[in-house]
């Protein structure tokens, strides 16, 4: 059941990642076709705008992919000392400790967007965006980031109970070839 959950876990937000990247083509696309239009006395108007929405959106929805694939940044002077045990012991912390963080972002963030919707704010610009629409993005991205993260705390937490802490190493360590072929 684990390897399964983390392995549907990994693909939608695979699946994620490759649509937010699609999102950022588009966007890219429509600033250049803007700044080209701008020679011509032409221009769609909004491009620096809209780009920036869809940064927003697309950081906090970029963030379970990196989570998933390991790729967030970790500071290992003290986690490399100790052996395997201490090691996913570590990890779970850590995890644990992201999980709250970023679990306590989503919670503040719905606040921002229930004021926006409650209100019916719009930008402050020439495309009045209901700003309703860039948030919802944004803190679902964030809401998703947190579910994710809480549930690779569960699967952990099931793995370093069964004593699996080579598996705790793969999912959310950094698992070195080495350490596999030593079987630490």
């Amino acid at each position: 059941m684990i390897a399964q959950t983390l392995a549907a876990l990994r693909r939608i937000n695979h699946a994620l990642a490759v649509a937010t990247g699609v999102v950022l083509l588009v966007t890219a696309g429509f600033v250049i076709l803007d700044i080209t239009l701008r020679q011509f006395a032409l221009s769609f108007g909004g491009s620096d705008e809209i780009s920036g929405y869809v940064m927003a959106g697309l950081a906090s929805w970029g963030l379970s992919y990196a989570l998933t694939e390991l790729a967030h940044v970790r500071i290992d002077l003290i986690r490399l000392q100790l052996r395997q045990g201490g090691r996913a012991l570590m990890d779970l912390f850590a995890m644990t400790v992201m999980a709250g963080t970023v679990t306590l972002i989503a919670m503040k963030s719905w606040p921002v967007l229930e004021k926006t919707l409650t209100r019916g704010s719009r930008a402050n610009t020439p495309l009045e965006t209901p700003l309703w629409i860039p948030q919802a993005v944004w803190f679902s991205g964030w809401v998703w980031f947190a579910v994710s993260s809480c549930i690779l705390v569960l699967l952990a937490a099931i793995l370093l109970f069964r004593r699996d802490f080579a598996g705790v190493d793969r999912m959310i360590g950094t698992v070195s070839e080495a350490d596999l072929e030593a079987g630490k």
